[in-house]
């Protein structure tokens, strides 16, 4: 499975079975974890067999086995949200390529799991492992009402924005706008606190739709 294929098949999962992520899939996640913590000067941590990154009411509530995680942490700096959301995106589908589902948490996660990584910032974790299914597609906006292209609108954009609404986003509200003229490209989007992680979510999304060599951030 490539990381595109990968894209379209990802969905979030909040239940997981007990089997354990095996060896060398560990070893391949925190290779994938240390290039970007290495790229963009993170410090992201696999967890593993710790039941700490929900609350009991989450559990009880919305989410079952949750014990192995991926803190998304790292240095505070004006766009450390928007570098972790990126990253993020990168992780979970090198993930999904491993046959492993995982679950973007940004909002319900227990605060309690940054004692992990000390004087860093958390912004939320990835829960990852095997679920008990392979969850559902989202619902998405339609591409006209996330974006706006002034004049024809080229293939590279219209797929580019197709695979933005597969981006996991602050409870998928998908308040974003893509806007595009020529080659140039930017994002506009204002969601609170998860402002910074949903443009870089989205942002890897596009790219990967659109292609890198297509056009240029604005």
């Amino acid at each position: 499975m490539t990381i595109k294929e990968a894209m379209k098949e990802r969905h979030m999962v909040r239940k997981y079975t007990d089997k354990e992520i095996q060896e060398d899939l560990v070893l391949k996640l925190n290779e994938i974890i240390e290039q970007n913590n290495k790229k963009y000067n993170l410090s992201i941590k696999l967890m593993l067999n710790n039941d700490k990154a929900v609350n009991c009411i989450i559990k009880l509530l919305l989410a079952k086995g949750v014990k192995n995680y991926i803190i998304l942490a790292g240095n505070e700096s004006d766009n450390l949200a928007e570098l972790l959301g990126y990253s993020s995106a990168d992780i979970m589908l090198y993930a999904q390529t491993l046959g492993l589902n995982t679950w973007y948490v940004g909002g319900t996660f227990n605060r309690g799991v940054s004692k992990y990584v000390p004087d860093k910032r958390v912004i939320g974790i990835v829960a990852v492992g095997y679920g008990i299914n392979n969850g559902i597609p989202h619902k998405s906006k339609a591409i006209e009402e996330v974006s706006n292209y002034d004049g024809n609108i080229p293939n590279w954009f219209k797929e580019g924005v197709e695979a933005s609404l597969l981006a996991p986003t602050a409870l998928n509200k998908q308040d974003y706008k893509i806007i595009g003229k020529g080659n140039k490209v930017k994002i506009e989007i204002n969601n609170g606190i998860f402002t910074g992680a949903n443009k870089g979510l989205i942002k890897y999304h596009f790219e990967l739709g659109a292609g890198k060599d297509n056009f240029e951030w604005k």
